[in-house]
């Protein structure tokens, strides 16, 4: 937890955001990363999501099974689905989101959106298509050589 503190504290002195995290396997750092938000110009550039990107390529997986993740501060809804993905057996964090809402990260409205009906949803969500988007699903269900995940 420490060194996913101290990577939240050096993403903060060279412009990015305040969050850090470490995955671990067999009590050695796998990975590191900060927050890199505003750095990168990637909305999806957590610490959390960047860690398991390069445990991942570390690791030679996409199934973090037997990793813990330590993150400086509780995951947010993307991050938190990300790690559930990635298969990670345990999550320990530092800050909570309301400490992160109190300086600006508030993550709520996203919980509150999960909750809501599609139609009720801020940013609409219209299916479209779904005839001719069942071929790719269709052609996963036939194809006998796929990776499941």
């Amino acid at each position: 937890m420490r060194e996913a503190i101290r990577l939240a504290d050096e993403s903060v002195r060279n412009g990015g955001g305040p969050f850090g995290a470490v995955i671990v396997k067999d009590g050695e750092i796998v990975a590191g990363c900060s927050n890199s938000v505003t750095l990168h110009n990637d909305p999806t550039a957590h610490a959390e999501v960047s860690t398991i990107r390069e445990a991942c390529r570390k690791l030679g997986t996409f199934d973090l099974s037997g990793c813990v993740i330590y993150t400086s501060c509780e995951p947010c809804p993307m991050c938190l689905g990300a790690i559930y993905w990635a298969r990670i057996d345990r999550i320990y964090y530092g800050n909570n989101r309301n400490d992160a809402a109190a300086i600006g990260f508030a993550d709520n409205f996203i919980y509150e959106e999960l909750e809501r009906p599609l139609e009720q949803r801020t940013v609409p969500i219209i299916p479209l298509l779904r005839d001719e988007a069942l071929s790719s699903f269709r052609l996963w269900e036939e194809n006998t050589e796929r990776i499941d995940y």
